[in-house]
């Protein structure tokens, strides 16, 4: 089967053209099931009822959060009902709402979905994600097992991916919104790639408006970041993955423009 991985939805501007680009790719390429990561659908950065409404009825059939999960506290009872959103795994259980993991059924086979967040570089104080993975791992029954792994550096990224190889489907990466150019299938059948980049405004930077995230570096004063407008891209990758054995057979990334 093959399942579409998208990078992080920056703002309405993101979800808008996702919902332009989405419908036609799926059918082009024949997609069985697309993940996205949409921490930062809502304007603003987080996510909202709304903006997670908007992605799911624009043909997404997961969705990923990050680092701002719990921006928008009008989203955590939606955590706590919605069975297909996740927030990392590696926050604390008893204290954080939503869940980290889901089996979706799809009637001919069953597909588990892991979210990690990364600790190098990030601010958060969190569980080791290489730990809660091997624990979630004892207790995920599902043939086909994808892994959203939110983190800053490429090093734990890969790390993360060689840690897995062989256990799980498919790792990518995300949170840093540049797509890189390194899809791939590891030695033990695990479909890679590090970043699959960002949905959104493609003269931004991260989405923001250029001009806010210069005069930070160059002033080092805080700023209120506002998204930038214009034209957009979509960042993708797309892992083939075998029914029988779950095991990644093809990996590709894509920039829809």
């Amino acid at each position: 089967m093959r399942i579409m991985c998208i990078g992080d939805v920056v703002g309405s501007v993101g979800c808008e053209f996702l919902r332009q680009r989405l419908p036609r790719f799926k059918q082009q390429q024949q997609i069985d099931f697309v993940i996205c990561n949409g921490e930062n659908s809502a304007d603003g950065n987080g996510i909202t009822p709304r903006s997670a409404e908007h992605l799911f009825t624009s043909g997404v059939d997961f969705i990923t959060l990050g680092n701002h999960s719990f921006r928008r506290k009008e989203v955590y009872p939606y955590l706590d009902e919605h069975p297909h959103i996740i927030r990392p795994a590696n926050y604390p259980t008893s204290s954080t709402p939503g869940c980290g993991w889901a089996v979706v059924d799809m009637g001919f086979t069953s597909i588990g979905v892991i979210n990690l967040m990364g600790q190098q570089f990030m601010d958060a104080n969190l569980d080791n994600p290489f730990i809660r993975a091997d624990q979630i791992l004892k207790e995920l029954d599902a043939k086909i097992i994808l892994v959203d792994f939110h983190a800053e550096a490429t090093s734990e990224k890969r790390a993360m991916g060689f840690y897995l190889d062989g256990r799980v489907s498919a790792v990518f990466g995300t949170h840093t919104h540049v797509l890189t150019g390194d899809a791939q299938v590891l030695p033990e059948g695990t479909g890679y790639i590090t970043d699959v980049g960002m949905t959104g405004v493609i003269d931004s930077i991260l989405g923001v408006k250029k001009e806010i995230i210069l005069r930070r570096f160059t002033t080092q004063l805080p700023e209120r970041f506002d998204l930038a407008r214009g034209d957009c891209k979509l960042n993708c990758a797309v892992f083939d993955i075998d029914r029988n054995s779950g095991k990644c057979t093809a990996a590709q990334s894509y920039e829809l423009i």
